[in-house]
């Protein structure tokens, strides 16, 4: 499994509750772009339409070959995730019931196919955000003191 992107932001911003994994509907020169890196995750995120269907909006795949592009091209189009029915059903039961939101979590090749980790997430809020980073100040702060006595 390679890692393609990682959306470092949404672990600080977000609780992350439960992770699913989605197959992305791609267009031949976009997995190539993908592959060769030219993909953003920031500011993207995953929605569920009122036919059931998952889109992720607002992930950045540039051109592969931008003097070859095709016209009506768009970077930031939705694309189609493919979910399992039931895999579905319960997030939208979950988003509905206690205000939660889906985020893109990575994206990554799992024999040779581009796959998206999903989050289902709550929102964290600033004093939660700034405990964190009490947190994870204090740990490598017991590292380094390990590390140095031994």
């Amino acid at each position: 499994m390679k890692i393609i992107a990682k959306n470092k932001k949404a672990y600080f911003d977000y609780e992350i509750l439960e992770k699913f994994e989605a197959g992305v509907v791609l267009t031949g020169q976009e997995v190539k772009s993908v592959k060769t890196r030219g993909l953003s995750l920031k500011g993207s995120y995953v929605t569920i339409d009122e036919r059931r269907e998952v889109f992720w909006v607002g992930a950045n795949i540039s051109p592969y070959q931008p003097q070859n592009c095709p016209q009506d091209y768009h970077p930031q189009q939705p694309r189609k995730l493919l979910l399992k029915k039931s895999e579905v059903r319960h997030l939208i039961g979950k988003i509905k019931e206690s205000g939660l939101t889906l985020i893109p979590l990575k994206v990554y090749t799992k024999k040779g196919k581009i796959k998206l980790e999903v989050g289902l997430a709550k929102g964290r809020k600033k004093f939660n955000k700034k405990e964190l980073i009490k947190k994870r100040d204090a740990q490598r702060e017991i590292r380094r003191a390990l590390k140095g006595g031994v």
